[in-house]
């Protein structure tokens, strides 16, 4: 795996799974466990698109990539609380 690959790649995954949460939220996943189906959801992500045959760089990949979800949704949402309250 390229870095290059992981870096173009990963960033519009991360905003996927982020938006494959939302959906999992919407139909009825309790918001408690949103950033372990964002994990679970890089993982995935992770191991069938840049592991390359080896499970375990799939695994760290997914890792990246989940926990990246998590605090790409966690800045937006603290984002906006904070310019509506000013």
């Amino acid at each position: 795996m390229n870095i290059f690959e992981l870096q173009y790649a990963g960033i519009p995954i991360m905003a996927l799974i982020v938006g494959l949460v939302q959906l999992l939220k919407i139909s009825g996943l309790n918001k408690k466990y949103a950033a372990w189906s964002s994990v679970i959801l890089g993982i995935t992500s992770g191991i069938t698109l840049f592991s390359n045959g080896d499970i375990k760089t799939g695994i760290v990949v997914g890792l990246g990539l989940g926990l990246g979800a998590v605090g790409l949704y966690s800045t937006g949402k603290n984002t906006i609380e904070d310019v509506k309250k000013e």
